[in-house]
């Protein structure tokens, strides 16, 4: 399984999840979000994958960022294209397009993407893009058929290690972690996601 780490942006706390067994980190780009990184920090990650969160941003834009802070994904988390994401794909950039979640019928969406993207990523719907700190019900996602492998997001925190060591699905690779595991916006507790990560890789 996947652990992502997102919405880093202080150099310390990246240099400690970058050995708390993360596989990828995630920096926000959009603007209007508390955790949003306005230029490349001391420290970036050597271990873990990078992964750049962008709402709504125009190709070009994103490329820039991408070279400069040498992302390895795209995460996607506005009203982008199956064709914007195609034309990140066409440049070598894998994206990752995230959906918000209420009932079954939001996961409808997901069929013009299946070309286009490496990754979904499932989120809670909010008015919100990202970082609610609300989960969902995981059961909706029974009826996504895609083909496309998926992160599940929204509002995961310690105490779900049992529950999401319960829930299955084919295309389930991974698990976003944010504002649950904060202790102050951008600012991760190391020893709460070492522990996470540690437990959920537990076989018990």
């Amino acid at each position: 399984m996947i652990f992502k780490v997102c919405g880093m942006r202080d150099p310390e706390n990246i240099r400690r999840i970058d050995l708390s067994g993360a596989d990828w980190m995630g920096f926000v780009f959009y603007p209007p979000s508390p955790r949003r990184v306005e230029s490349l920090p001391a420290f970036m990650p050597e271990y873990a994958r990078r992964v750049g969160v962008f709402v709504d941003e125009p190709v070009e834009n994103i490329q820039v960022r991408a070279k400069e802070f040498g992302l390895d994904y795209l995460q996607l988390h506005g009203s982008e294209s199956p064709d914007d994401c195609l034309r990140l794909q066409d440049r070598g950039l894998r994206v990752i397009k995230a959906f918000r979640i209420g009932t079954a019928g939001d996961l409808e969406a997901t069929a013009a993407y299946e070309a286009a993207c490496s990754y979904f990523l499932f989120d809670t719907k909010t008015p919100a893009y990202g970082g609610s700190g609300k989960t969902f019900d995981w059961t909706v996602l029974d009826a996504y058929r895609g083909q496309t492998p998926f992160l599940l997001s929204g509002g995961i925190g310690p105490e779900h290690v049992r529950a999401l060591k319960a829930f299955r699905h084919d295309r389930l690779v991974g698990y976003d972690l944010n504002s649950r595991f904060e202790q102050a916006p951008g600012i991760k507790d190391v020893e709460k996601i070492t522990r996470f990560i540690q437990d959920m890789k537990c076989k018990k």
